[in-house]
């Protein structure tokens, strides 16, 4: 009986469905998290009579046949690369990305991650870092006397010293854009890594045509919507009941034809 195991394809698929939801839900708080959404595509058909074959001799031709679908199953889990609300924190080195692009990263393998957490600290060699200490690149050097750390909505790096009537420019961030973000291999911690399906990245200064703006003392938040996720996760939940009822009843008919004298 068919019905088994297309339900159970159902039932598998839901259970993706929930896994991706509940991960969603984990990371409301994530900085920059970006939610994600799993999709489904219908499995491959068995044909028990095409359609527009000939049914006699005269050439009739069948106008419609019979195809039995086998289920479904999962095609990707697709990240949503919807801009996430801005929370203004004060820190000095918080910075938010509104609009298109990624923080550069140095990783200690000597590979470049990307990111849009751009919550940085101050490393002992006066460098902007990741909390796991990982470089900004390019690399930006805080004096050690600073009183005050600027950065312009370009990206531009300004420092307030003693003696100095006017800030001190002391670098400029870039950031990258990929023709397909969301190809981008996700590594944990809220890095990622190029990919042939994302191609390879455009590095450019922030405000720049194409380019997301940095917005100083502000943090990008997760774009997970509490409701949408909740609904979701119900509707997800009602379709695994509804395809364990399939299978319920398809093992009662089962024992009907079994139990026949």
């Amino acid at each position: 009986m068919r019905a088994l195991s297309i339900a159970a394809t159902g039932m598998m698929a839901q259970q993706t469905n929930v896994e991706v939801i509940s991960n969603n839900i984990a990371n409301m708080n994530t900085t920059a998290f970006q939610r994600a959404r799993a999709e489904f595509t219908d499995l491959f058909y068995e044909t028990e009579r095409r359609q527009g074959a000939e049914s006699t001799d005269a050439g009739n031709i069948i106008p419609a046949g019979i195809q039995i679908g086998l289920g479904v199953k999962t095609t990707a889990v697709r990240r949503v690369a919807l801009q996430g609300s801005l929370m203004e924190t004060g820190n000095t080195f918080d910075l938010a990305l509104q609009g298109r692009g990624y923080f550069m990263i140095d990783l200690p393998n000597g590979e470049t991650a990307y990111t849009r957490a751009g919550a940085f600290q101050k490393s002992p060699e006066g460098q902007l870092v990741t909390a796991d200490g990982f470089v900004l690149q390019p690399g930006i050097a805080i004096p050690d006397n600073a009183i005050d750390v600027t950065v312009n909505q370009s990206g531009q790096v300004f420092a307030t010293v003693p003696d100095q009537v006017e800030p001190v420019n002391v670098g400029q961030i870039q950031i990258a854009v990929f023709a397909n973000e969301i190809g981008l291999d996700a590594l944990g911690d809220n890095l990622f890594a190029e990919t042939t399906a994302s191609g390879a990245p455009v590095v450019g200064v922030p405000s720049d045509d194409g380019f997301g703006k940095i917005r100083h003392k502000f943090l990008e938040s997760s774009n997970v919507n509490s409701v949408q996720e909740i609904t979701d996760l119900i509707s997800a939940q009602r379709a695994y009941e509804m395809n364990s009822k399939v299978i319920e009843t398809a093992d009662q008919m089962s024992s009907t034809v079994t139990n026949m004298r």
